[in-house]
């Protein structure tokens, strides 16, 4: 979708063409020392790690800059290489790649402490770098192309093809429980976002095949490339949809704003492709400025011609059809065999009367007649307020109706209060008990999977409390390392 906290698309983009193009910047690298760029090559990588662990241990503003300066390095480097005969640039493009493809096992929603990464394989380079602080569209009219609903469902209008079932097959097997999480977080969400599409008089499912897709309903969730929010949007791509960040919270996170933002979106791209939904669709994804380019010089404008879709990132031609199928379960679930659950939403609001985090609520709040509880309810609902962080008395939680009611019998004294702040406060605990301890170095382990296996904040961080230099931080079996603020 459009893609997107830290991995800005910029940066990344520079680094790609300062590896192919000549540059009047300075040499990193000496004349007769071409092996440096090795060194240079791992320590960039090495630090894009350490960024990347920083932000899922909720160090956004060091994780970004060090990534910042890690592809930076890399694509300075590059440049004077290509400047020299016999570098080798492959090395720097291998890298670059790596760069795009890492996977992380740490980045993942088991802490809900963090930012949730998603998987992600598409950026928006070329279309955040060409249109970064342009005005939203200029020239499209208020409205454009939704007109080409007029009101119908949205089944009539999806091409039913191959793609589509495929991509059907896997919500119906082992994505279910993935659509079934994601309606049941739209469903406390929806009274904030809908609104927008139905004024716009987009179909519902649209709204709902985006959210399953791009973050299945979590509010919180941040791609490997940055994009970021329910409906994942890039930040530059955002800013041009007036998702600006306001007294330090990025409007990429707020529903109602994100859905208000998509609806400007796709209506540009619904008039830029004659209301083709499969192309807003792609460009949504893969970037509007290859799709538009793609569409116009194809035979036909279509998403499923050859011309336009073969030359697609494989993300984004898996991604339409996994949106459309999602939109078509929505629209008619009885026709393919799937009950969602009933929620039981509606908007609700409490004034808290002492002060208690939104994870303390989570506790004493129980489960009524939710599938598995309200956390991810008041996380979705209240998305400028961190989950740990005690909300001070007379401040304004929103939360499903159902469950205001539960505020005042349970989580204003008694047992269950008492009982969530005893747990939250044996987190605390758990943490200072963890905060230093003792790992033997086993065979095969670096200090990237240490970090990441033992909960740790950084790679640098185990280093810098071991006095293990860099770039390239060995280790061997046998050693005894000291970790300091791991959470296993």
């Amino acid at each position: 979708m459009m893609r997107t906290i830290a991995l800005h698309a910029r940066p990344l983009l520079f680094a790609c063409c300062a590896l192919l193009l000549p540059s009047s910047s300075g040499s990193p690298l000496g004349p007769d020392r071409g092996d440096v760029s090795n060194d240079v090559i791992e320590d960039a990588i090495a630090g894009y790690k350490v960024g990347l662990e920083e932000i899922r241990n909720g160090e956004l503003g060091s994780g970004q800059a060090r990534i910042r300066e890690a592809v930076a390095d890399l694509g300075m480097a590059g440049d004077a290489c290509s400047r020299r005969p016999g570098c080798g640039t492959q090395r720097f493009m291998a890298a670059y790649h790596e760069l795009l493809t890492l996977r992380s096992a740490m980045l993942t929603e088991a802490d809900e402490g963090l930012a949730q990464l998603e998987s992600e394989g598409v950026s928006e380079t070329e279309d955040v770098f060409e249109s970064a602080g342009a005005p939203a569209d200029p020239g499209v009219a208020v409205g454009a192309g939704s007109d080409w609903f007029d009101g119908m469902m949205l089944s009539p209008t999806i091409e039913y093809n191959s793609l589509v079932r495929g991509a059907m097959n896997d919500w119906l097997t082992w994505k279910r429980p993935t659509l079934v999480d994601a309606y049941e977080n739209y469903m406390h969400m929806r009274h904030l976002m809908w609104p927008h599409y139905e004024e716009a008089g987009i179909p519902e499912g649209l709204l709902f095949g985006i959210l399953a897709k791009e973050s299945g309903g979590r509010v919180h969730s941040v791609s490997r490339a940055g994009a970021a929010g329910p409906l994942q949007f890039m930040f530059y791509t955002g800013l041009r949809f007036g998702l600006t960040t306001v007294d330090g919270f990025d409007q990429r996170f707020d529903p109602a704003e994100s859905a208000r933002a998509s609806v400007a979106y796709l209506r540009a791209r619904f008039a830029e492709h004659d209301g083709d939904l499969a192309l807003a669709l792609a460009a949504y994804n893969g970037g509007e400025t290859r799709v538009l380019r793609l569409a116009r010089s194809a035979s036909v404008a279509s998403f499923w011609n050859p011309e336009i879709f073969d030359p697609l990132p494989r993300e984004t031609q898996e991604y339409v059809p996994y949106v459309l199928a999602a939109a078509l379960l929505f629209d008619r679930p009885e026709d393919y065999g799937i009950e969602f659950p009933q929620v039981p939403a509606g908007p609700g609001q409490i004034e808290l009367q002492a002060p208690i985090t939104l994870s303390e609520l989570g506790v004493c709040l129980g489960q009524g007649d939710s599938r598995s509880g309200w956390f991810r309810a008041l996380r979705n609902l209240n998305p400028r307020h961190e989950h740990d962080v005690p909300l001070p008395a007379g401040s304004t939680v929103r939360l499903p109706a159902p469950v205001v009611s539960a505020y005042g019998e349970h989580c204003v004294e008694g047992p269950r209060l008492q009982l969530a702040k005893a747990l939250h406060d044996a987190r605390e605990q758990r943490r200072i008990l963890l905060a230093v301890r003792t790992y033997t170095v086993r065979r095969g382990d670096t200090l990237s999977t240490i970090a990441a296996e033992q909960g740790c904040p950084s790679m640098r961080a185990i280093a810098d409390a071991n006095g293990i230099p860099g770039p390239r931080y060995l280790i061997r079996p046998g050693q005894q390392l000291e970790l300091q603020g791991c959470r296993i």
